[in-house]
């Protein structure tokens, strides 16, 4: 049996594997509407105004938790996540804000 250190270790290399190189290549929309696909937004909620603060959080949580590295990539914006942080830090889990 794994112990929860390998098990976390496991979910921070899966996560790690999907983060740019950069926080520049983060290039997402910096306002407006938003959809995302299916595979990160499974449980619920897709479309999202960023214009709106909480929507805005629960979009940049999914696509933390859920999405692939081009999904950071196309969804996230450098400097909306930057602004967020304090914030959104708080509400992702450990192994998700080790990573970043």
């Amino acid at each position: 049996m794994a112990s929860a250190s390998d098990v976390a270790g496991l979910r921070r290399a899966r996560f790690a594997r999907r983060v740019p190189a950069r926080l520049s290549a983060l290039a997402g929309p910096h306002h407006g509407a938003v959809s995302l696909p299916l595979h990160p937004a499974w449980s619920g909620l897709k479309d999202f105004d960023l214009d709106q603060p909480g929507l805005r959080v629960s979009c940049y949580r999914i696509v933390l938790a859920e999405g692939s590295h081009d999904d950071l990539v196309e969804y996230l914006n450098r400097d909306l996540l930057l602004d967020m942080w304090p914030i959104l830090r708080t509400l992702i889990s450990r192994d998700i804000r080790d990573v970043w």
